[in-house]
């Protein structure tokens, strides 16, 4: 059987279509998709497919549509693990796999030195699309984040598509794609940096002078801030007619996006966000939002005070100040067309504010909320507590960015008691990948999985990093969790992982432990 969620929901068997009838199957069925070869337990699935408000029976007619499937799907794909449900998929019967196998074997490609074979590679990556992913499932609230992050992997592949062209000399071809891309994503600065030097090498330096003018004028207008420093070195290279635009464009220069809802904690982000910098080149950028009729001028004096210190030591840092309806809408674009790898923002412990949610939810990067204590930071261990769950991942490699880049040690902390064992054995694991991965050692510790032992661990901590729960828009942060948001001496990070894929997680989820198990003090 082949499955396909690169545009409309379609199960095919012998090349003949099958059909899965009834709204709630075909939801079920794209979710269990979404997440093939993880364990999706029957509350969670119940969670996504009726949001807040589930009937007396969900659990029943969850099992009664899983039956429903079973009968029309063949080969045993659709399994039972406990009170959990997994498809379980050959390599490539699924077209998001294909997909991202064909995308990685035509990024490395590009990146040997092989373009020839990267264009054909990426070519064959951006067929197997059909249109808009799930388009059925637009509005529903469990395929949204999904859906964006398909959407990013799909421009993503056509952006190194498209440098596979230019690389070839085939820049003439990829003019008219670009003005159309440009069109569809203004702020991505990346299409406009391929725009310019494809249409330099075709001979319209003007032209390619007059996509920056506009550009800039722009982003001043839109969101009153410079084209970023890729763009800037493009321009004057092209004023120069620098040889070296005849090379392959340089990687571009990922970025932090700090973001203050209270302008008063934006030193307290930045103090957590100018490390970051060091070891892996990142730019910084201070955005402020404010509401409609406020005084643009003034508010845009503090983000520009701490750009220009930024500066001064050498970070690379814009700032942007604007007035927003919709806050978390346009962070969520900036996040995008920014080239963002983590978007930092302040935040209170319960998360009950509908801006964090809309980043949370939907941002393609990944998310930190910093919960601040109202005083400067003080140096200590970076302590993460991990229980395998997605955003758990994402929160160790924060944890690790942070303690490579403050130089103090990075502890793991797991619980002591589980279903079936404690968690040293998973602890170890991470600790393996991160070494792989960032090049950092890890300190393995293992807790009772009560409020009052993980708040006397992270008592010497310079910031504890937890992931976000799965279920947390129902159930909040949990016990321990929550008692670090609100009580842990230092600040506290709550990591959402980004809709990019991250490069600790395995394919396969280590076994899951809980932090709500226990007693509460």
């Amino acid at each position: 059987m082949e499955f396909r969620i690169l545009g409309p929901l379609e199960v095919w068997h012998d090349g003949q279509p099958v059909q899965i009838g009834g709204a709630k199957e075909r939801a079920l069925l794209a979710f269990l998709l979404l997440h093939a070869g993880e364990p999706v337990s029957a509350d969670r699935l119940i969670d996504e497919l009726w949001g807040d408000s589930p009937p007396a029976t969900a659990r029943k007619s969850v099992q009664v549509r899983v039956a429903g499937l079973r009968r029309v799907l063949r080969g045993g794909v659709l399994l039972t693990r406990g009170d959990a449900y997994l498809v379980r998929l050959e390599p490539n019967q699924l077209d998001l796999h294909h997909f991202e196998q064909l995308l990685s074997d035509g990024s490395n490609a590009l990146a040997a030195g092989d373009p020839s074979t990267a264009v054909k590679t990426l070519h064959e990556a951006l067929a197997l699309w059909r249109g808009p992913p799930l388009p059925d499932f637009t509005y529903e609230s469990f395929a949204q984040p999904a859906i964006a992050r398909l959407e990013e992997l799909r421009l993503y592949a056509l952006e190194l598509h498209i440098a596979a062209q230019l690389e070839l000399g085939l820049h003439a071809r990829v003019v008219v794609e670009l003005g159309e891309l440009v069109a569809a994503h203004p702020f991505r600065e990346r299409l406009r940096e391929q725009l310019m030097l494809a249409l330099y090498r075709d001979g319209r330096q003007v032209e390619a002078l007059d996509v920056y003018r506009r550009t800039r004028e722009e982003f001043g207008a839109e969101l009153g801030i410079e084209p970023g420093p890729a763009l800037r070195k493009l321009q004057q290279a092209i004023l120069r007619q620098d040889p070296s635009l005849d090379r392959p464009l340089p990687a571009p220069e990922r970025s932090i996006l700090v973001a203050p809802q209270d302008a008063r904690r934006l030193a307290e982000l930045v103090a957590v966000a100018e490390p970051l910098t060091k070891h892996t080149r990142r730019e910084l950028i201070l955005a402020r939002l404010v509401a409609k009729g406020a005084d643009l001028v003034a508010s845009a004096l503090l983000p520009n005070e701490h750009r220009d210190a930024l500066l001064a030591s050498g970070v690379s840092a814009r700032a942007m100040t604007f007035t927003s309806e919709a806050a978390g809408d346009d962070l969520v674009r900036l996040a995008s067309e920014q080239d963002v790898d983590l978007l930092l923002v302040d935040g209170r412990p319960h998360l009950d504010n509908p801006v964090l949610e809309t980043v949370l939810v939907r941002a393609p990067c990944d998310v930190a909320v910093h919960i601040g204590r109202g005083e400067p930071p003080r140096q200590g261990p970076i302590l993460v507590l991990f229980a395998g769950g997605d955003h758990d991942w994402a929160a160790v490699e924060v944890g690790a960015w942070i303690a490579g880049a403050q130089s103090v040690p990075l502890r793991l902390a797991g619980p002591s008691e589980g279903v079936e064992r404690d968690a040293s054995r998973a602890l170890a694991s991470v600790s393996l990948a991160v070494q792989r991965v960032l090049g950092i050692a890890a300190e393995p510790v293992l807790l009772a999985p009560a409020a009052a032992d993980v708040l006397t661990a992270a008592e010497d901590a310079g910031v504890v990093v937890v992931g976000l729960p799965e279920r947390w828009r129902r159930e909040g942060l949990g016990r321990v969790r929550g008692a670090l948001a609100m009580d842990a001496r230092p600040p506290a990070l709550i990591v959402r992982r980004g809709l990019r894929p991250g490069g600790l997680a395995p394919r396969e989820s280590l076994t899951r432990f809980t932090w709500t198990l226990g007693p509460t003090a």
